[in-house]
């Protein structure tokens, strides 16, 4: 079975770069090298992988994708640190807390 993962790097600039591959450790290693030079990490490399997941369903894997792609940075940075509670407020009502640039 062919597994997908949706992963998230973050970059020399301190931004995080979200992705999808079926090669996780080829892909970071991609990001590293600098293959593209129009790509997001490219001149933001070194990147280190801050998180991902597995996905057995393609498609899934998309979905998740563009749904992290539209969230916060506080809101990465809680999935990242697995803090569920914060992860939990941020979701409830994005206009009561505002767009924090915490970092």
């Amino acid at each position: 079975m062919k597994l997908y993962y949706v992963y998230i790097v973050q970059c020399k600039d301190n931004s995080f770069y979200i992705g999808i591959t079926n090669d996780l450790e080829r892909r970071i290693y991609e990001h590293n090298i600098g293959l593209k030079e129009d790509s997001y990490t490219f001149n933001r490399k070194p990147v280190s992988l801050k998180w991902f997941e597995t996905f057995a369903d393609p498609n899934e894997a998309i979905k998740i994708e563009k749904q992290l792609k539209g969230w916060s940075r506080r809101k990465k940075i809680a999935l990242i640190e697995e803090n569920w509670n914060k992860l939990i407020e941020y979701s409830k009502n994005y206009t009561q807390f505002g767009n924090n640039t915490e970092k």
